[in-house]
């Protein structure tokens, strides 16, 4: 199979948000203090390594597809969708906040393009459902060390969820 133009430039869009989330998460690591050090550089290390692992899966899978990854510095600079990560120290309760927002937007971005991708390769598709899946359980993992219980609102159930659960 051959991607088309429009598999290949979601499959980039991807890519680009993958890379700078990796270099993030690695700038963050390198730069943070505070409250929890450590739990937050080691826990950093791990994202960085899985998302560093995710870019390389869909890249490849580009090529499979007899598409171009461009994972240069001049594309991810001028192509990403998340924003710049501050310079400089950055307090951990702060950075906790700053690597949530991005990776809840780079898994807004393999979401924007899900069924794009699922219609013309659902073999990619689930690719990107793995990693969706990875950097939704990181969001929330990093998420909670800034929480307290309560602070996010649950739906509330319709009346059929409701019924059921009650059988």
């Amino acid at each position: 199979m051959k991607a088309s133009t429009t598999l290949a430039n979601n499959l980039q869009a991807v890519l680009v948000d993958l890379i700078e989330l990796h270099l993030q998460c690695k700038q963050a690591h390198w730069n943070i203090v505070g409250p929890n050090f450590r739990d937050l550089h080691l826990q950093l290390d791990e994202i960085v390594a899985d998302v560093r692992e995710f870019s390389d899966v869909v890249a490849e899978r580009m090529r499979a597809l007899q598409a171009e990854p461009d994972g240069t510095s001049q594309t991810v600079s001028a192509k990403t969708s998340l924003s710049p990560f501050s310079h400089g120290e950055v307090l951990t309760t702060d950075a906790i906040d700053l690597i949530t927002d991005r990776l809840d937007a780079t898994t807004a971005t393999m979401r924007d393009v899900h069924d794009a991708i699922d219609e013309e390769d659902p073999t990619t598709a689930d690719i990107l459902h793995a990693v969706i899946e990875k950097l939704e359980q990181y969001s929330w993992m990093v998420s909670a060390e800034n929480r307290t219980p309560g602070s996010v609102k649950q739906t509330k159930p319709s009346k059929s969820t409701a019924a059921r659960a009650k059988k």
